[in-house]
């Protein structure tokens, strides 16, 4: 048997699933990932789970999860992503290869960075992802931050009378985190959830971690950039929840009512969505980034043309 899945040729884009068409993620615990055939077996106390590969866009594997050689040989046939995060992908630990195999949407991120114009216009785009009801299309960048940083305070305010706990404002100290109480507890937990998530979601659509549109001088400014994008509506409120449920055993009560809400709000689509249309808003190259496994080199004018030939005309010797 392991012969046979050996010599098995490696799937070409054309056999492989539409990306439109999988699952998107997959997250699985507490159990061993094998290989039969083409298939990714989990199996766990309560029995064998099959899944077919090719339907997988990322696997996410978490805690007490154990994989095989193999496994991972017909993931990486089959173009999933794999990351390993913390319960039901609420923090990031390490990853495989993208999603994709086309570079189009980091390089589309990198050109929308490089330009002062276009960075600006992508931080705008996020605040008005975060609060569709105010046109951010003038704002400076010192508008946009003293702008977001009064939305986030409201933010506070508002789930603290909904919620009934004593708000005295946010206080974090990165030293000691039970030294604020419990809603600030919360808050940090559920923030560093939200990065977790965004990471994973950042390293299995291939993008660059590092090149923030708000954030910035970070190896994971675009990861904070993404995570913000949910603060106000899932992160913030989810934290007042679980400070007026009592002070005790905070920040795992917290993991788990953001896990629960997570899945509720199918935030890992959402955030492959939103990052997509942020960095590709006319949807240029987006289908040829999802389905193209191609290889070109680059000539002048950003003329692309075919690899794995010589382009010499024999004019040089």
């Amino acid at each position: 048997m392991t012969t046979a899945i050996s010599a098995r040729p490696a799937a070409g884009p054309r056999e492989l699933t539409r990306v439109s068409d999988r699952l998107s993620f997959v997250y699985l615990e507490r159990c061993t990932v094998h290989r039969d055939a083409n298939a990714i077996i989990a199996e766990d106390a309560d029995g064998i789970t099959h899944i077919p590969s090719a339907t997988i866009g990322t696997l996410l594997l978490g805690p007490g999860t154990r994989v095989t050689h193999q496994a991972m040989t017909v993931l990486g046939e089959s173009g999933a992503a794999v990351a390993w995060v913390g319960e039901q992908g609420v923090r990031y630990y390490a990853g495989g290869r993208a999603l994709t195999r086309s570079s189009a949407l980091v390089e589309a991120q990198a050109a929308r960075w490089a330009n002062p114009r276009s960075r600006i216009a992508v931080a705008r785009a996020m605040y008005l992802l975060r609060f569709p009801d105010e046109d951010p299309a003038a704002y400076r960048r010192q508008e946009l931050l003293g702008r977001e940083g009064a939305r986030v305070k409201e933010c506070y305010r508002r789930e603290a009378a909904r919620t009934g706990f004593p708000w005295r404002g946010r206080h974090y100290d990165r030293n000691d985190y039970t030294a604020g109480d419990a809603a600030n507890q919360a808050i940090t937990a559920a923030a560093q959830c939200m990065y977790g998530i965004s990471h994973a979601v950042v390293a299995a659509l291939g993008c660059s971690p590092g090149l923030g549109f708000v954030h910035a001088g970070h190896e994971l400014s675009f990861v904070l950039d993404i995570a913000d994008l949910y603060k106000t509506e899932i992160g913030i409120p989810v934290a007042f929840d679980v400070a007026a449920g009592g002070d005790e055993d905070v920040g795992s009560r917290t993991r788990r009512a953001l896990r629960d809400r997570i899945n509720e709000a199918r935030l890992l689509d959402r955030c492959v969505r939103d990052i997509t249309r942020l960095l590709m808003p006319d949807g240029s190259e987006q289908s040829a980034a999802a389905e193209d496994d191609v290889v070109t080199l680059q000539t002048d004018g950003n003329q692309h043309v075919p690899s794995g030939r010589n382009h010499s005309d024999g004019s040089m010797w």
